[in-house]
C-alpha cells in the first residue's frame, strides 16, 4: 500500500486533499496530513477512511523523520521558509518531494545530493509558478513547430482575484491565499526585458507605469512585474525575443492604492514599530502625504486612520497591515474567488506579426473550495499520482518545464476543468 505524506492543510490544501482522497480510495493508498493545527487537518479530511491527520511541529527533526520514513512520496504546502527542513528529511530518508514554491537558494544548494541519491524534488508545481510554466511551454512549442514562424515577444499574466459576483469592496480584492504573502508581494523588486532592453524595477516603483489586459466577462485588469523574469528566457528557450515579462494581475484601483502603502513603509516586516505608535492612525501617518481623492476611500475602508489600539502581538508594520487585510478583506462563506491567467505571445509568420492569446479563468465554489486552492493543489496531486504510478521517471531538482512533466499534468488538469481558451489575431501597430 502506497502512502502519500502531505505537510500543511492551510488555505491552498483543500482541493489537493480532496483529490488525493479520491485517488487513494480508488487505488487503496493512504494519505497522511501533517499539520500544526490538528483540528484544521481533521476538518479537511472529514470521514475519509483512507486518510489520517497527525499533529506535528515541523521544526522537530525526529517527528519529521518518523513520518517521512513511512511515506512513498512527500508533498509540502508549508510556508516556503519551512520547505528546507522537510527537504532535509526527504534526503535523509530517500523520499521524493513536491512543492508549489519557487526554488530558493537553500533548496538549490541540495541539488547535487538530490541527483546523487536518484531522487526527484519537483518544485514550482502549483499555479504561479506551475500552471503558468506548463501552459506557456506547451503553447511556445506549438508556435515554434509551425512553418515559417518565430516568436518575438512573451507576456504572461496571472492573478488571484475576487469573482465579479463577490466583488463588493473598493479594493476589488479578498484574501484567498496566505495573507502574509499578499502583504509582501513584490518585495524582491522585478527585472524583465522590454523592447530589447533589460529593465530593473525597485519594489516601491512596481505599481507605477504597468499595463493592463482585458478579459471577456471579467473586465480590465492592471498588471505589475512579477519578480525576476530574466532566468525564464533561457528556461523557455526564448533567447531571441525582444520582450519577456511575467506579471501579477490586480484591479486597477488596487494598484493605485498599494504603491503608496509600499512607499510609506507600511509593508515592512523587518524593523520593529517605533515607540509611541499605539493606534492605526499613528501607524499610517507616513501615508498622509500620499493620499489622493482616488485612493483615500480604499484606505478608509481598511481602517488605516482609526483611533483604535493596534492588535496585540503586532511588532512590525507588516503585522498591522496583515491584520487589517485579514479582518476587512476576508472571504465570507458565500464568496467566490477567481484565478485569471493569460499568455500573450507575439510571433511573425511569413513576414506578418500575430499575437496568440491563451486565457484561463477559474472560479471557486465558496470560501473553502477556492479557485486558488484548486489551481495550486491539483498540479501537485496529479504529479504525485503520476510519480507513484511510474509515469514520471525524472530525477534531480526539477521544475515543470519538460514535456514528460507538463504533458500528462495539463491533460489531467483539463479533465478537471482547468483548461485554456485560445485565439490568434493580427498584432496591432
Amino acid at each position: 500500500m502506497k502512502e502519500i505524506l502531505l505537510f500543511g492543510a492551510g488555505k491552498s490544501a483543500t482541493s489537493l486533499i480532496q483529490y488525493l482522497i479520491g485517488v487513494a480510495t480508488e487505488r487503496d493508498w493512504r494519505l497522511i496530513v501533517a499539520e500544526t493545527n490538528l483540528p484544521l487537518a481533521e476538518s479537511k479530511i472529514g470521514a475519509a477512511s483512507c486518510a489520517r491527520a497527525v499533529a506535528i511541529d515541523v521544526a522537530q527533526e525526529e517527528q519529521r523523520d518518523a513520518l517521512v520514513q513511512q511515506a512513498d512520496i512527500v508533498i509540502s504546502l508549508l510556508p516556503p521558509a519551512l520547505h528546507y527542513q522537510v527537504a532535509l528529511s526527504c534526503l535523509k530518508n530517500r523520499r521524493n518531494l513536491l512543492t508549489a514554491s519557487y526554488v530558493d537558494d537553500s533548496i538549490r544548494g541540495l541539488a547535487p545530493a538530490i541527483r546523487e541519491n536518484g531522487l526527484l524534488f519537483l518544485c514550482e508545481m502549483g499555479l504561479d509558478p506551475g500552471i503558468d510554466h506548463m501552459s506557456a511551454l506547451q503553447l511556445i512549442g506549438e508556435i515554434k513547430a509551425g512553418d515559417n514562424q518565430h516568436i518575438v515577444s512573451f507576456h504572461s499574466h496571472t492573478g488571484g482575484l475576487v469573482a465579479p459576483e463577490s466583488d463588493d469592496n473598493p479594493w476589488h480584492y479578498k484574501i484567498s491565499w496566505n495573507p502574509r504573502n499578499v502583504v509582501l508581494a513584490g518585495s524582491a523588486g522585478a527585472r524583465y526585458k522590454a523592447d530589447g532592453q533589460i529593465v530593473t524595477r525597485a519594489y516601491p516603483d512596481l505599481w507605477e507605469g504597468g499595463g493592463s489586459i482585458a478579459v471577456p466577462g471579467v473586465g480590465p485588469l492592471a498588471w505589475y512585474p512579477n519578480r525576476d523574469s530574466m532566468p525564464y528566457i533561457d528556461l523557455y528557450g526564448l533567447q531571441e525575443v525582444s520582450s519577456f515579462i511575467r506579471t501579477t494581475l490586480r484591479h486597477p484601483d488596487f494598484c493605485r492604492a498599494w504603491g503608496p502603502i509600499v512607499r510609506a513603509g507600511l509593508t515592512d516586516d523587518r524593523r520593529p514599530l517605533l515607540q509611541g505608535i499605539r493606534t492605526f492612525a499613528d501607524w499610517s501617518a507616513a501615508l498622509l502625504p500620499l493620499i489622493t481623492a482616488e485612493n483615500k476611500p480604499l484606505y478608509d475602508f481598511l481602517g488605516f486612520f482609526g483611533s483604535e489600539s493596534l492588535p496585540a502581538g503586532a511588532t512590525t508594520s507588516a503585522d498591522i497591515l496583515q491584520y487589517l487585510l485579514e479582518t476587512r478583506l476576508a472571504m465570507q462563506p458565500y464568496d467566490k474567488d477567481m484565478i485569471v491567467m493569460q499568455h500573450e505571445i507575439g510571433f511573425i509568420r511569413e513576414g506578418e506579426r500575430w499575437v496568440e492569446r491563451s486565457t484561463l479563468v477559474v472560479k471557486g465554489q465558496d470560501h473553502l473550495n477556492t479557485a486558488m486552492a484548486k489551481t495550486v493543489g491539483l498540479p501537485l496531486g496529479i504529479a504525485a499520482r503520476l510519480v507513484l504510478e511510474g509515469r514520471i521517471k525524472l530525477t534531480g531538482l526539477q521544475i515543470p518545464i519538460v514535456p514528460e512533466l507538463y504533458g500528462p499534468v495539463l491533460e489531467e488538469l483539463a479533465a478537471q476543468g482547468i483548461r485554456f481558451e485560445r485565439s490568434v489575431m493580427p498584432a496591432l501597430g
